[in-house]
């Protein structure tokens, strides 16, 4: 009875002690024998399966269930991922999920060390789809998933440029506004990753945004003061820091650059329209002298340089208008010209 006694007083001791407990089922299958629970203490590295992020394994019984518990998880909330294979085990090696498998199922979620969760198997066989937690927040990373797919489809739906401009608007602000009315700086990162990501078409619209839109820089302020000097937080001040500094020099360089060109070119054009002017008026003055010209040539071109026609030339000349012709074309050999505006221009 003693010893009894003592084994309450101990298990009391332990339970009222903080204790994370994540359970679930997962379709009963032969490769089905581990599950794993990894942290996610980098954003960046939310969308896919790192070796280094595992923090515990479970092994999953007859019926297809697992359990983690413990009490070692931080206090705060963080982004965790359950995740399972249909690889063998030993294929490959432990870290075979990372190199040959290509048939993972994983399910992101934020908890902490006080939290319960289960993620029940669905009817249609479907696991790591639901999720039910003492944590109001945990469901949020599922909630954005399926927003991402919506955006996906009415991207699909619109090809056009100015489709494609308007999507981007709407779904950077739904998502946005999303991630904080959530009231959790953590799934508002993750909607950061998903938006600012390189490697996604939505990065240089958020290069755009970024230069106009106050949000980023008061996601910056709700990490700071729900998770002060956090790898996480201090990861997105450096990285919004370095992206702003990265358009502005762009930007600017871009600027500069376009300036220098146009500026170049139109000097350019102009040197070299001066100089055909120059020459040209050059080679008319001194290269066919006006002397060589008959004295009836010479009153013709005078007249075409007053600006008369060759019908006006033969009246008062008193002569035809073909005559006044021939004097023309015996001109524009003298003068070496072709035109009645080169021979105003010798003027």
């Amino acid at each position: 009875m003693k010893q009894f006694m003592v084994f309450l007083f101990f298990g009391s001791c332990f339970v009222g002690h903080a204790q994370y407990h994540f359970r679930g089922q997962v379709p009963v299958h032969p490769h089905h024998k581990v599950v794993y629970l990894s942290i996610v203490d980098n954003y960046r590295k939310s969308e896919r399966i790192y070796a280094d992020q595992i923090i515990q394994k479970a092994a999953v019984d007859t019926l297809g269930n697992f359990v983690f518990e413990g009490n070692h998880l931080a206090t705060e909330n963080n982004i965790y991922r359950i995740h399972i294979d249909n690889c063998n085990e030993n294929l490959n090696g432990t870290n075979h999920f990372l190199k040959q498998c290509n048939s993972i199922q994983s399910v992101l979620f934020v908890a902490n060390n006080n939290d319960s969760i289960n993620l029940p198997l669905l009817r249609n066989n479907q696991a790591l789809c639901e999720i039910n937690s003492t944590n109001s927040k945990s469901g949020y990373l599922l909630a954005v998933e399926s927003l991402k797919e919506e955006m996906i489809l009415d991207f699909m739906d619109y090809t056009s440029k100015a489709g494609e401009s308007l999507n981007y608007k709407k779904w950077f602000k739904t998502l946005q506004d999303f991630g904080r009315n959530c009231e959790e700086p953590l799934v508002e990162l993750y909607v950061y990753n998903l938006l600012s990501n390189r490697a996604n078409e939505t990065h240089d619209y958020y290069l755009t945004d970024l230069t106009s839109n106050p949000y980023y820089d008061n996601l910056g302020k709700r990490l700071i003061k729900e998770y002060p000097n956090t790898p996480l937080t201090l990861q997105y001040q450096k990285e919004l820091k370095g992206d702003k500094s990265s358009f502005a020099a762009v930007k600017n360089t871009t600027y500069i650059f376009d300036f220098k060109l146009v500026l170049s070119i139109s000097m350019l054009l102009i040197i070299l329209v001066g100089l055909f002017l120059f020459r040209r008026k050059r080679h008319l003055q001194n290269n066919h002298p006006i002397q060589d010209l008959t004295a009836q040539e010479t009153t013709i071109m005078h007249k075409i340089a007053e600006g008369k026609s060759n019908k006006e030339i033969a009246s008062e000349l008193y002569i035809s208008v073909s005559t006044v012709k021939t004097h023309i074309n015996n001109l524009y050999k003298k003068l070496g010209v072709s035109s009645r505006g080169d021979i105003k221009a010798m003027r």
